[in-house]
């Protein structure tokens, strides 16, 4: 993945500029000599995960702000276990709490979703892999949450990887006509990946060399077909990916089909935030 450091100050500096506008009228009825500590308990057992984003967030107001953690990036942490204690100046750790929270909160939310589905079919060879279907501006966030948690990045954008789909398709004129142009076209190492919604298609992506399938609303039966058909089919490594309609209910039916990639756009869009609390004391 690219370089966070760059992403994160960009993130919370958007974060801060949103949240504080032309200033904090609340926290201007602290004393400016006013110091705090304060402790984050998580209230829920989760994955954390959000950790430079939620330092960035008080450090960006008062780099003198100190922070000590108990737990780091991908740690599973319990109900009522202390995360980190911090002391700093009261105005600009009351004024960061609630976008450093927003950071912490919504990432961790990510990595113990996706830690779910990955426990879910650990005993198997597949792999859960995440999507373009994140919130935006903070796309690299995400998918580094979604990392914490065990899974595997996709592509990151429409810029380092091709996936064709099925509007592509139908305006290449065919499978092969799409496939041809995206081997053509390609940089060096960009993934060429092409989406089918029968066995059919399937066997015309094959038949065109298709080297990464994405198996599009396929039911079990097809999906244990589509891994028999491949292995028949195609001498070389073809990887199949599973995507739609795939829950902790279903997901490990899924992985035992033998596929090897099953994507899930929910493990970024639809996500609860993680419990956790800020509580503040007056330093001494």
């Amino acid at each position: 993945m690219q370089d966070l450091h760059n992403e994160i100050h960009a993130n919370v500096q958007c974060a801060l500029k949103e949240d504080i506008g032309a200033g904090d009228l609340t926290a201007s009825l602290i004393p400016r000599e006013s110091v705090l500590s304060a402790a984050i308990i998580s209230r829920e057992n989760a994955v954390l995960c959000g950790v430079q984003w939620f330092e960035a967030c008080f450090l960006a107001l008062s780099p003198e702000t100190l922070i000590t953690w108990f737990a780091n990036d991908g740690d599973l942490v319990q109900s009522e276990q202390k995360l980190c204690e911090i002391q700093g100046k009261s105005r600009d750790l009351l004024t960061a709490e609630r976008s450093a929270l927003n950071f912490l909160q919504m990432l961790s939310a990510v990595a113990t979703q996706t830690k779910r589905f990955v426990d879910a079919i650990a005993d198997t060879e597949t792999v859960i892999v995440d999507t373009r279907k994140t919130l935006p501006g903070l796309r690299l966030a995400q998918k580094y949450a979604v990392t914490c948690g065990g899974g595997v990045n996709h592509r990151l954008g429409l810029y380092d990887g091709i996936l064709i789909k099925e509007n592509h398709i139908i305006a290449a004129g065919s499978i092969r006509s799409a496939l041809s142009r995206a081997l053509a076209i390609a940089p060096p190492g960009a993934v060429i990946q092409i989406e089918v919604e029968s066995l059919s298609e399937l066997q015309e992506a094959l038949t065109a060399g298709a080297a990464m399938v994405l198996l599009d609303n396929f039911t079990l039966k097809q999906l244990s077909e589509a891994v028999i058909l491949t292995h028949q089919q195609s001498e070389k490594r073809v990887i199949l990916e599973a995507s739609g309609n795939i829950t902790l209910d279903n997901v490990r039916q899924v992985a035992e089909t033998g596929i090897d990639r099953i994507s899930i756009g929910s493990l970024t869009k639809n996500i609860q935030a993680i419990d956790l609390s800020m509580r503040f004391k007056a330093s001494k």
